[in-house]
């Protein structure tokens, strides 16, 4: 039975998962860094990083010991070596390129935007390609056509911000905390989505791109004022001050115009492709409000819709088994593999 030891260290997140070609996940272990970056409102990489090295061989050792799974018994070691943060990347490379050559055992590359979509695949063991692939997350809100599960052309991405930084700067103006995503949802939840109306950009163009800068600014705008220089920390709503109806108001307005967005555009990426199935990977996809929005479009559409469960929206190394693909066409790597910490289209 293939077995393939995944490592995933492209952002903030620590996993590892024993996988086999029957796409069954034997052992996986994520650790989060969250608690780490909450009082930076984002990543620090080099915060990151370092925290990466503690916690990675920690994480393999578990990850083995719930597989009930040996070294000796791997046939492969897999690492994201791209997209990501390079510091964070080069931590869970150097790790597999030690593994491999330790063990005599082939390296495999894996990219993690390919790797989210791929998720989809895992989840529901069923055939997804061709489809389209939409990744939302803190680092990525792009669009791809993928023929295969190692063959993806790019259509478009955002201009600017991603989706899940949006979220997460939105969250700091209001005083939520970090994460954005979950706080915004939450604070969303009582709020009125049409209280407030903020821009959709480029929803109404055709060329497959997205903006949420602009999104951003005005919630700021709307909150501080146009033209007034606040720090997050100086300028922050509190709901202790008596604006909690306004925070919700403000949540869910901005929650409902980031979604408007993905979904839109998402649609169009399969109208302009001529495909019928959309897959969705990233941290973002967890939000509530687009997996139901996103849901009742694909069924008014026709399309097939998958969305990656929950617990493999946010980074986790069990998305890694898109190596399988990789071994099977005898896609291996020499040890001088590098990363590439950039978005390679």
């Amino acid at each position: 039975m293939l077995k393939i030891l995944t490592l995933e260290t492209t952002c903030d997140e620590t996993a590892a998962a024993v996988v086999t070609g029957s796409l069954e996940v034997l052992g996986s272990v994520v650790a989060s860094q969250d608690a780490l970056h909450e009082k930076f409102g984002g990543v620090v990489p080099e915060i990151a990083s370092r925290a990466h090295l503690e916690n990675l061989l920690p994480v393999i050792d578990e990850t083995l010991r719930r597989a009930e799974t040996t070294l000796a018994d791997l046939d492969a070691i897999a690492v994201a070596n791209m997209p990501g943060l390079a510091g964070s990347l080069l931590v869970g490379l150097v790790a597999a390129k030690t593994l491999a050559l330790a063990l005599q055992k082939p390296l495999i590359a894996v990219n993690h935007l390919q790797a989210h979509i791929y998720a989809c695949k895992i989840a529901f063991k069923e055939e997804i390609f061709p489809c389209v692939g939409l990744i939302v997350s803190g680092g990525h809100t792009s669009l791809y056509r993928c023929n295969g599960a190692i063959d993806f052309t790019f259509l478009g991405g955002t201009i600017d911000d991603a989706a899940g930084e949006a979220f997460d700067k939105v969250a700091a103006m209001l005083g939520l905390p970090y994460p954005g995503g979950p706080s915004i949802q939450k604070a969303a939840a009582t709020g009125n989505p049409k209280a407030y109306s903020f821009p959709r950009s480029l929803l109404h163009e055709e060329r497959l791109a997205f903006s949420f800068s602009g999104l951003k600014t005005a919630v700021r705008y709307h909150l501080f004022g146009q033209g007034v220089k606040r720090s997050l920390e100086s300028g922050v709503r509190s709901q202790e001050s008596g604006d909690g109806r306004e925070i919700a108001d403000v949540a869910a307005s901005f929650q409902e115009a980031a979604v408007d967005c993905l979904v839109g555009k998402s649609v169009q990426a399969l109208q302009q492709t001529g495909l019928s199935t959309l897959c969705v990977g990233g941290g973002v996809a967890a939000n509530a409000r687009f997996r139901e929005k996103m849901t009742a479009v694909a069924e008014d559409k026709g399309c097939r819709l998958f969305i990656a469960p929950l617990a493999l929206c946010t980074d986790n190394a069990v998305m890694g088994a898109i190596a399988i693909e990789r071994y099977r066409a005898g896609l291996f790597e020499p040890l001088d593999l590098d990363v590439s910490p950039g978005l390679v289209r």
